[in-house]
């Protein structure tokens, strides 16, 4: 049985129209998905970027495409407002809501994308809406727990460690397959297509930059 790792921050529409079309994805491949909870913010701010909403002409475009791919694919997605937001209280539930060490089932982290992409705009971090998903998820542990907290660190920095850039990245046999238009690509390596034995992987990873821009 192979391992998928599927990174995700609950903040990012692309992570949401991914897990909507995964199951899709890996239809009749002998697959077990791992959920991981980071911090978007942890990861752009160790590669020195900035999110694609945080520009603004590319802001436009982003929550037009979104709206486009949603509808394309028939996952239903209403922007949130506000977008961005500060995610800290979801991530930490989905950490909280496994046991230390652990990782969130598929229904938790469905709950999670649904507050926020699914309800009619509404603000992610509105008190009663937060407590209401609080009391569904019913969380093994306090997400406003040091335990939590650190845990929730601790994974967004494993990321960083493994070259995780952004999200969703999906992990599996050790290469990394980033955003919604990378899972045909995934599903084939984990299909055993033969280019993934070839040399187009490798030298695709090793390509040196002729240019280099100054900070």
């Amino acid at each position: 049985m192979k391992v998928v790792d599927f990174w995700f921050d609950a903040l990012s529409p692309y992570a949401w129209l991914a897990f909507d079309r995964l199951p899709q994805a890996l239809e009749g491949l002998n697959v077990v998905v791992n959920y991981q909870p980071v911090l978007l913010a942890g990861l752009l701010a160790h590669w020195g970027q900035k999110g694609p909403a945080e520009i603004t002409p590319k802001r436009a475009w982003t929550y037009r495409q979104v709206l486009w791919q949603a509808h394309q694919q028939g996952t239903p997605l209403q922007l949130p407002k506000p977008h961005p937001f500060n995610p800290l209280a979801l991530q930490r539930l989905a950490v909280a809501a496994a046991p230390a060490g652990g990782t969130p089932s598929r229904r938790t982290v469905e709950l999670l994308f649904r507050h926020v992409w699914c309800r009619d705009g509404a603000d992610p971090n509105e008190p009663a809406a937060l407590a209401a998903l609080h009391a569904a998820v019913a969380p093994q542990r306090d997400p406003a727990g040091d335990a939590v907290k650190a845990e929730l660190r601790a994974r967004t920095e494993a990321a960083v460690a493994l070259g995780l850039f952004g999200v969703p990245t999906l992990v599996a046999d050790g290469r990394h397959f980033f955003g919604l238009d990378a899972l045909p690509m995934l599903r084939a390596a984990l299909a055993g297509d033969a280019w993934f034995d070839g040399p187009g992987w490798d030298d695709g990873g090793n390509q040196p930059p002729g240019l280099q821009r100054r900070a």
